[in-house]
Formats: C-alpha cells, sequence, structure tokens
C-alpha cells in the first residue's frame, strides 16, 4: 500500500495551494456571530455576509458554483442557552449566495451568536 505525506500541495507555479474543484470536499464554509455587528469569524470561499434583519443573512461565495443545485448546512448555537431550541435553514439559495435564517424552535427568527454553514458542489 502506498502513503503520500505532505505539508503543503501546490499549484502548478508553485505559488498557492491547489483549488479543490473535483474532490468531494466543502467548496463554501463560514462561521459568523449573527449578533450586534454581525461579523465573520472565519471563512473559506466566502466574500461577505448581508445582514437582513432578525435572524436573517445572506452568505455570498467569492467563487460561484456551477448552479443552484449544490448543498448547503447551517447550524447555529447559543452556548448561554439550550442549543437545541435554535434551528437554520437555508431560504434561498443561488450560484453566488445563500440565504439563511436562525430560528426559534417555537416559531420566529432570532439572532443568535454562533452561526456555521457548510456547502458542497461543483463551482463554476
Amino acid at each position: 500500500m502506498s502513503e503520500i505525506r505532505a505539508t503543503t500541495i501546490s499549484d502548478a507555479a508553485g505559488t498557492g495551494p491547489i483549488t479543490l474543484t473535483g474532490q468531494y470536499a466543502a467548496k463554501a464554509w463560514v462561521n459568523f456571530n449573527g449578533t450586534g455587528t454581525v461579523a465573520i469569524r472565519q471563512s473559506g470561499n466566502v466574500s461577505s455576509l448581508t445582514d437582513h434583519g432578525t435572524g436573517d443573512y445572506t452568505v455570498n461565495f467569492s467563487n460561484a458554483f456551477a448552479d443552484a443545485n449544490y448543498a448547503s448546512l447551517f447550524s447555529c448555537g447559543d452556548s448561554s442557552t439550550n442549543p437545541s431550541l435554535f434551528s437554520s435553514s437555508c431560504v434561498n439559495v443561488n450560484a453566488s449566495s445563500v440565504r439563511t435564517e436562525s430560528s426559534v424552535t417555537s416559531g420566529g427568527n432570532v439572532d443568535i451568536p454562533n452561526n456555521y454553514g457548510v456547502s458542497q458542489g461543483d463551482l463554476a
């Protein structure tokens, strides 16, 4: 059996890491604060975040997907309360962004401090 070990896999020019395009890996991900001044903490292939109001956000991609037929999964929580009281859902998906809402399971959108999202599919 063969084994490959590497710290970094560079592009053909040797100037940077390779771009994942054909592999089954997340093509975009985000961790953001959804309270107060909404802000991205860390992300990959995410250019910005739009706050539409209470618990309503759009995640904008740096590199668009080939079409809207990719998969996105979002979750949210508040460490000071029971995280099972909250849920996230994707309400609008297009090639360049995904809109998500954070809500209380009993109904209604709420601002949640901890929001996480990941998207998989083919990039354009």
